[in-house]
């Protein structure tokens, strides 16, 4: 007989699993979606990265973290996907509902403590995606080249016994101007929290988790970053009338299968199984 324990969370935010890329870790976000049964599912952008996205390089694994998903909103869980940068070709879409998926560039969810939290993606403050596309996505392949390089120096540490080292982390932590963007970023995500008197705002694109309250002469607000599912493996969860960071390094306390529900099913039977998804027409309970 097995048992299926799930933590009861009322929202987790997740944001920036560039599906469809090397660097994405559909395994272990897997693996934290199996875990968790969510009444709110916020999905922050860059979820499917369609910037890179190519017919040669999709795994099951990435349709997997879809088909879930899916599963988690026909068995009830409200989801809500915020179109990033390197999914914006779904702001088309904005506004669209499909039983309990919806799409936004943009939402404020009104907490159980009457607080209220401004979630958006935050490309909107990136000069370099808004001024100069190209350059930004050719950024974006270049980053996908150190993950996979980065991912063979760790498997050859790991044969070693060594600790992981992560590349990317520490350029970014180097380079002085990488670091003033990031603080720039959160203060103005803030100051606009402020202005518009909202308690949280969340965002993810610049793939840092954080939670840190930020104050200026008009007020103050609580800032957080869902992080990504490249580097961080992170998310946000909201319960008992308070936020927290999840990291899948240090808190995954219960051995769920990233494949749990679904680990026979060939590709066609994946992709068969996302097309022909009718939300109106949900599992019926057992």
């Amino acid at each position: 007989m097995s048992f299926n324990l799930k933590r009861k969370v009322e929202i987790a935010v997740i944001s920036d699993v560039h599906l469809g890329t090397y660097g994405c870790q559909a395994k272990h976000l897997l693996t934290y979606l199996n875990s968790i049964e969510p009444k709110k599912l916020v999905l922050n952008g860059d979820i499917v990265d369609i910037w890179q996205f190519s017919k040669r390089y999709f795994p099951k694994s990435h349709l997997r973290v879809i088909k879930k998903i899916i599963d988690m909103a026909a068995d009830g869980t409200e989801v809500i996907y915020i179109t990033g940068n390197h999914d914006e070709m779904l702001r088309k879409f904005s506004d669209t509902n499909i039983g309990n998926i919806s799409i936004v560039d943009k939402v404020v969810l009104e907490l159980d403590n009457k607080k209220k939290a401004w979630i958006f993606h935050g490309d909107v403050f990136d000069l370099s995606i808004q001024n100069a596309k190209w350059l930004a996505k050719l950024g974006g392949y270049g980053y996908d080249f150190l993950i996979v390089l980065n991912s063979l120096v760790n498997w050859c540490l790991e044969k070693l016994g060594r600790e992981r080292y992560s590349l990317s982390k520490k350029i970014k932590n180097s380079v002085k101007s990488a670091v003033k963007y990031i603080s720039d970023f959160e203060n103005v995500a803030a100051d606009l929290a402020i202005d518009k008197g909202y308690d949280y705002v969340i965002c993810g694109h610049i793939h840092q988790p954080k939670m840190v309250v930020k104050e200026n002469k008009n007020g103050s607000t609580v800032y957080m970053n869902s992080g990504d599912w490249i580097e961080n493996f992170t998310a946000l969860e909201y319960q008992f009338k308070r936020w927290k960071i999840y990291n899948y390094n240090s808190d995954k306390l219960l051995p769920f299968y990233a494949d749990e529900e679904f680990k026979e099913m060939e590709v066609k039977d994946l992709i068969a199984a996302i097309t022909i998804f009718n939300p109106s027409n949900p599992k019926k309970s057992d």
